[in-house]
């Protein structure tokens, strides 16, 4: 098996004494910091047996964008969209339209929603992310 050290040698790259030294690159996988650790659950959910309004607010969870908040938002409604009532898609819908700043500081905690948004609805997600968060 070819080493990094023959390749460089045989390329040209350097000379014996240069590969003495350790390489600059990181040899073992770190855990990422963030939301890394919920990458491997991206939506597994069908759309199938969901009505046009639900398949369209399930798209638009995992499209925001920003990763992040597509991983609090999409994982939420992968959950919880079929059970809501309309009276709670339509605050869905209402926190679908928050700008993505806001809305990642509300579910974090830094900052306290808007009293518009400060429903049940925002702090059941808000609490599925957080107990996500730590089982995860």
């Amino acid at each position: 098996m070819l080493t990094c050290a023959d390749f460089r040698r045989n390329a040209g790259l350097c000379k014996d004494a240069d590969i003495a030294r350790p390489p600059l690159y990181i040899t073992h996988a770190r855990p990422r910091p963030g939301y890394w650790h919920l990458e491997a659950q991206v939506t597994t959910r069908s759309s199938d047996g969901l009505d046009e309004r639900r398949r369209r607010l399930l798209f638009r969870s995992w499209h925001r964008g920003i990763r992040e908040v597509d991983l609090v938002m999409g994982r939420f409604a992968d959950s919880c969209l079929a059970g809501l009532t309309d009276a709670e898609l339509d605050e869905y819908e209402r926190l679908l339209e928050v700008t993505t700043p806001d809305l990642l500081a509300w579910v974090m905690g830094e900052r306290e929603p808007t009293p518009e948004h400060a429903t049940a609805l925002f702090r059941r997600l808000r609490d599925f992310h957080l107990n996500a968060k730590k089982s995860g």
